[in-house]
């Protein structure tokens, strides 16, 4: 590699610092973190899943998982209650606070969206936002093909 602009891994970092900057600014302001939006916006999707299903899509191991789910009880946004077919297992629910943040963080979110990709136009964003899935999202590890 002739110069570090050339490293995917920079690239991607210097990339990755800057929208997870913006998005930590403007979530703090309601004392939530990119993570936690994640999760949140999960159970928006789907209410009462079980804090495995909600890592595994999330691609977290288990003590980031919890983590972040006790912060998100600690703030009054979730709440854990035991599942009635196995009580050992915990289900996640979003409490009246976590609902009421659904769409200005959305909005917030759609906007950190919208700023990072300003200079591209439709198609680059739809085929950067591809590219990136592609990268990310391979659960076959390096170098597998995404299907």
């Amino acid at each position: 590699m002739e110069k570090i602009e050339d490293c995917l891994c920079f690239l991607l970092g210097k990339s990755f610092h800057k929208v997870s900057h913006l998005g930590k600014e403007k979530l703090s302001h309601f004392g939530v973190t990119p993570v936690q939006f994640t999760l949140l916006h999960l159970l928006w999707e789907k209410d009462g899943q079980k804090g495995t299903e909600l890592a595994k899509r999330l691609q977290l191991d288990g003590a980031t998982m919890t983590g972040v789910l006790d912060r998100l009880v600690q703030n009054g946004l979730v709440e854990r209650r035991p599942d009635p077919g196995d009580r050992r297992i915990n289900l996640i629910y979003l409490t009246s606070k976590g609902r009421e943040l659904q769409i200005p963080l959305n909005q917030i979110m759609d906007e950190v969206n919208a700023a990072a990709m300003s200079d591209f136009n439709e198609e680059e964003v739809r085929l950067f936002k591809k590219m990136l899935t592609k990268l990310g999202l391979n659960q076959e590890g390096y170098g597998g093909q995404s299907t």
